[in-house]
């Protein structure tokens, strides 16, 4: 497959996965979250509800706060027990329960003998609630009253297991357990910080980190009677839950990445049928151009040879004139036919290198000598730099890249100018580069250069007569390339231009 094309198909592969992980992060991160805050929520309602409960037990005065929460825990309870014991259709039982979970309680009372709730919700359902046992006393829903006292609250094992782990702290106000009405033993002593707050501020609620690196949910309430206790602290252990929502992440992950790796695979095959006419269309271009390439050598050599006998035999001025016009024309058009042909290799990656080692010193120098007298006749100088190392490479492709860089150089480089090639090597790469005096690049052309057919100054190659087609520096930047070098450039307006390529080091 053509080369250039493989890149791209990678691309919308990745785009393809990238995209896919992304939505597999969201939905994943959204039921992680959703199943955190329903464990945060409920052991909330839990805390506060069994907090509810051990102030009716000590028949001390429910601060507003825990008649809400009770009320809140009651609701749900209740509309579970009404459904079942078919006191309720389902979806009544249903609309009760999501007007609790949804903060939909209107108004709650509670009656002078402390034992009843009234609870109103803002659909105009209204509830009384034994506050103890959680039993349905009544219920008026659509305008019909209903009333069963022999119903008794039967509150979900999800329910029943959050109040089986509560763990209560009676507590005096230097921060001493009373006694331990637990049926295990202690996970924890007192929290100090959340009793002093609690006494401050009538209650507080917190998670914390045990000295043996358990998190535990912690509520703490200022007693409202003189006597007992000074206050009352509730904790909830988490470890059930973290290990429930550390498996779940571990799911989402793996899930995450098989289902990364599927849409990958699947994204690669897609992009494959999706490139496919675009890679025949690309492999057809190539074939033209490389056979275009090798019909137009006829043509042009016999056009030279003949335009070199008419010159020899021309006597006419005019006609000499014109004949090294058309000489000039046909060496234009056979170095634009070997550059298309170059590029064309090397977008179908046919472009066979034969790498040898090559000592700089030498080779640098022969290329000097050939270039100095072109040079010599636009009065520029070229000169050797300091110039040390090996490389293993294609001495043909390497003389054709120094070549294309020296003869750019010449282009903008004025008379008197100096032109310089050095060559530095660094670790297992060495840095060869062609250093001119000339007007420079300006700075919104330096990304393009190396672009095909682009002409950073269009009356300077006017200037030239045309003959700069923007194809040099494009195949000096591919035979670097296909050597598994880098090339680059670095310029200012007059002050010059270094361009340096680094190829790997001969060992």
């Amino acid at each position: 497959r053509p080369s250039v094309l493989k890149p791209l198909r990678w691309q919308f592969t990745l785009l393809y996965a990238l995209t896919a992980a992304a939505i597999i992060a969201l939905v994943g991160s959204g039921a992680y979250v959703l199943v955190a805050r329903y464990f945060e929520r409920i052991t909330d309602l839990a805390l506060h509800h069994k907090m509810a409960h051990e102030f009716h037990s000590l028949s001390a005065p429910l601060p507003p706060t825990l008649s809400y929460a009770d009320a809140d825990w009651s609701v749900l309870r209740a509309a579970g027990s009404a459904a079942g014991s078919r006191m309720l259709t389902a979806d009544e039982a249903s609309r009760i329960a999501l007007a609790a979970r949804g903060g939909e309680i209107k108004d709650i009372k509670l009656e002078a003998d402390k034992r009843l709730y009234e609870i109103k919700l803002r659909d105009g359902s209204e509830l009384k609630i034994d506050a103890y046992s959680g039993q349905i006393i009544e219920i008026e829903i659509n305008g019909e009253h209903i009333s069963s006292p022999s119903v008794p609250a039967s509150p979900p094992a999800a329910y029943d297991a959050e109040l089986a782990s509560i763990f209560v702290l009676p507590l005096d106000a230097q921060g001493r357990i009373l006694f331990n009405p637990n049926p295990a033993a202690l996970p924890m002593p007192a929290h100090q910080e959340a009793l002093a707050a609690a006494l401050r501020n009538g209650s507080d609620l917190r998670t914390i980190t045990t000295s043996t690196g358990q998190q535990v949910r912690l509520l703490t309430y200022r007693l409202t009677r003189p006597d007992g206790p000074a206050a009352l602290q509730l904790g909830r252990v988490l470890t059930d839950q973290a290990q429930v929502l550390n498996q779940l992440l571990t799911g989402l992950l793996g899930f995450g990445l098989i289902g990364a790796v599927i849409v990958g695979a699947a994204g690669w095959w897609l992009s494959g049928r999706a490139l496919r006419p675009a890679e025949e269309a690309w492999a057809r271009q190539l074939r033209f151009i490389a056979s275009a390439s090798h019909e137009l050598r006829a043509p042009l050599t016999l056009i030279r040879a003949s335009a070199e006998i008419a010159l020899r035999t021309a006597i006419d001025d005019d006609q000499r004139e014109l004949l090294a016009d058309v000489l000039a024309e046909s060496d234009h058009m056979r170095r634009l036919v070997d550059d298309l042909l170059t590029l064309s290799r090397l977008d179908s990656g046919a472009l066979t290198l034969q790498r040898q080692p090559i000592q700089l010193r030498d080779f640098l120098a022969s290329i000097q000598r050939h270039a100095a007298r072109l040079g010599a006749e636009h009065g520029v100088t070229i000169e050797l730099g300091s110039i040390n190392g090996a490389v293993h490479a294609d001495p043909d492709r390497l003389r054709q890249v120094l070549l294309v860089l020296i003869d750019n150089a010449l282009r903008y480089t004025p008379a008197s100018g100096t032109i310089t090639l050095s060559a530095e090597q660094t670790g297992k790469q060495v840095r060869i580069s062609v250093r001119d005096t000339g007007c420079g690049i300006a700075p919104e052309h330096l990304p393009h250069i190396f672009e095909r057919f682009y002409r950073a100054d269009q009356a300077r190659n006017r200037a030239n007569n045309g003959n700069n087609a923007g194809l040099g520096l494009s195949i000096a930047k591919g035979l670097v390339e296909a050597h598994g070098g880098t090339i680059g450039v670095e310029s200012k307006v007059n002050a010059g231009t270094l361009v340096w390529f680094t190829l790997p080091a001969a060992m």
